[in-house]
């Protein structure tokens, strides 16, 4: 992990010395309020919990996460920098892990600033603080998630549009998987076995047991195998683009 911290840092100072970053924040704070008060009628249920606001972030990380994680690697390789990265004291794992936190982090403090809701839902009643709690981390990690996906979508392409369509792509079969319309379909060509695999994969069934209050540390441990899976892809296409 040789050059860790410098790529982090790196990574990070980015996003914040453009307007980008903010905006972004801005975006996901505004779009967290609309669907927690407005679509999740927080104020209308009479109930002490974030619910409403937990349930809609699979559909907001859908699109905000393949934002951010579209540029970790095709702008470096449209610009060209991802030979002058990979040519430093610096190690593969140590890049790509890198580029990673400082997303994931980035993403983190965008989380983080929706604290006041907690702040909020705690001085109108009683709430279980460990479920939300819960929530806060399976959101964190479900991003992570979402973000390796997308990471490793990026060091495939000099395109970030390219990028982000396939993240998207990609990243709402995950969250889709468990739908009915999806297993149905796999119901009549495959096997209860592969049905029940398929099913397995949705970010939307592990996340919404995790809010409801059913905290399973099996979908805690999906979710972060997922983002060492994808980032152990990540590192692999990295390096054969480099060799190629």
């Amino acid at each position: 992990m040789k050059g860790l911290g410098p790529v982090f840092r790196r990574e990070l100072a980015g996003y914040f010395a453009t307007p980008v970053a903010y905006v972004f924040i801005m975006i996901f704070l505004f779009l967290a309020g609309i669907f927690t008060f407005y679509v999740g009628s927080f104020l209308e249920r009479g109930q002490a919990d974030l619910r409403p606001f937990f349930v809609f972030h699979p559909w907001l990380y859908l699109l905000l996460m393949p934002a951010i994680g579209m540029r970790l690697w095709a702008e470096e390789r449209k610009s060209g920098t991802v030979e002058l990265l990979l040519t430093l004291p610096i190690s593969l794992s140590a890049a790509v892990l890198g580029k990673f936190l400082a997303a994931w982090c980035f993403t983190g403090i965008a989380l983080f600033l929706t604290f006041p809701l907690w702040i909020t839902v705690a001085l109108l009643g009683t709430p279980d603080h460990g479920v939300i709690l819960a929530g806060y981390i399976a959101s964190l990690l479900m991003a992570g998630s979402y973000l390796a996906i997308c990471s490793c979508i990026s060091a495939t392409t000099k395109n970030q549009v390219i990028a982000f369509i396939v993240g998207v792509v990609v990243c709402f079969l995950f969250t889709v998987s468990g739908f009915p319309i999806v297993l149905d379909a796999f119901t009549a060509i495959a096997p209860p076995l592969m049905v029940e695999t398929i099913a397995s994969f949705s970010f939307i069934t592990r996340f919404s047991a995790i809010v409801e209050g059913v905290i399973d540390v099996r979908d805690l441990v999906f979710f972060a195998s997922l983002i060492v899976f994808w980032l152990f892809a990540n590192a692999i296409v990295v390096d054969l683009k480099k060799a190629g």
